[in-house]
């Protein structure tokens, strides 16, 4: 990574190194079995977390391990070597649910609520879409109703990461009336009564994390666990919005980076017509365009990256980085796939998971749409 030590210096490639081992131990060796399971095993959690992987970027306060930015993208990076997008999902649900407890919780609930996280012990999810409401935050119809010390809870959760086997769920819930100020968030405990879990969810791609529909029938919440005030919960969310989008888009140019990488040594190695596949020009060009649009968007979102590091606003600048990078690693997959012929469509080819694990990239975290519309508004006013 010589050519971007701008925003790598040598405490982020130890952590790049120490996560790219971990890989090669504990991930690499399982993950063709645990797609096909739909799930890695619970244990992974744990073994990251004793290996200060989850840590990263975290307070030393609450038992992370801290390191800023690029230190989490270093880390991220290499987890996405693991070749299954669904794998660094599942670990990485942390990622969108506790940094609203840190934002807007206070020290008891950090210290509640994080460190076992942290320390692989439990899985926490984010709970926001429902079968209503997905990008749209301000539509949620989830109800919570204060009840003496305790928050009476009814409604559903969609398309949950990490949702069959989550411990506890920074949950989005209507305290209020209509709109964005009517919403609040709450840490919901999965051993509440009243809080059950669909089977897996079956999904195109990510198939090693576990997704799932959850609904509350009369929870009682503690009043405890609400996260700063009430009507806060909207806010909270979207603040956490430029970080999530931010791993989206390392992930996407990763699917890419790494779709590219076995373009070129499959068309080294394949021959047709009494030669390799990289002797013809066609193939040439399309390697070269794909290289071109990979190095452009990693370009792009580390610049972007660095300003969020930095502490300035960049919800035009991450939006746009997120819709780029992932229509970069659509046509990449897309060409890899080509490139590969009746290869990439077997299972077995790294490129046909990273051709599927990459279509959820420009819906996760804001459609495509919902970036565009972000953009629009900030330039127009």
């Amino acid at each position: 990574m010589n050519e971007y030590q701008q925003y790598f210096g040598e405490t982020h490639n130890m952590v790049r190194e120490t996560v790219r081992k971990f890989v090669e131990r504990e991930i690499k060796p399982y993950v063709d079995e645990w797609e096909e399971q739909g799930e890695f095993p619970r244990d992974l959690y744990r073994k990251a977390g004793d290996a200060g992987i989850l840590g990263i970027g975290y307070p030393e306060k609450y038992g992370g391990s801290g390191g800023d930015i690029f230190m989490k993208i270093a880390s991220s990076e290499e987890l996405m070597r693991c070749g299954s997008a669904g794998v660094v999902a599942g670990l990485g649900s942390l990622d969108i649910s506790i940094p609203h407890v840190l934002a807007l919780g206070t020290h008891e609930q950090k210290t509640r609520f994080v460190p076992p996280v942290l320390k692989g012990e439990r899985i926490s999810a984010l709970g926001v879409t429902e079968p209503d409401a997905g990008s749209d935050v301000a539509r949620i119809h989830t109800r919570a109703v204060l009840e003496g010390d305790h928050y009476k809870v009814n409604g559903s959760k969609m398309f949950i990461t990490s949702g069959a086997r989550a411990d506890q769920l920074t949950c989005a819930v209507r305290t209020g009336g209509e709109g964005y100020k009517g919403v609040s968030l709450l840490v919901i405990e999965a051993d509440t009564p009243g809080y059950t879990v669909s089977k897996k969810l079956k999904k195109m791609g990510w198939w090693a994390s576990d997704t799932a529909l959850i609904f509350f029938d009369d929870c009682r919440v503690p009043r405890e666990n609400l996260l700063g005030r009430e009507g806060q919960g909207f806010y909270g969310i979207m603040e956490n919005f430029q970080h999530e989008r931010l791993q989206l888009s390392i992930m996407a140019n990763m699917t890419a980076q790494m779709a590219l990488e076995e373009s070129l040594k499959y068309c080294r190695e394949r021959e047709a017509f009494g030669r390799p596949l990289s002797g013809f020009q066609v193939t040439r060009h399309k390697l070269a365009d794909m290289a071109t649009l990979v190095e452009a968007s990693r370009e792009f979102v580390y610049r972007v990256a660095a300003r969020i590091g930095a502490g300035e606003t960049q919800v035009k600048e991450i939006s746009m980085a997120k819709n780029f990078s992932c229509m970069v690693s659509d046509k990449v997959t897309y060409d890899a796939v080509q490139l590969h012929g009746g290869a990439g469509y077997m299972r077995e080819s790294l490129v046909e998971r990273l051709y599927r694990d990459n279509r959820i990239l420009s819906i996760g975290g804001g459609t495509q749409e919902i970036m565009k519309e972000i953009i629009a508004k900030m330039m127009l006013g």
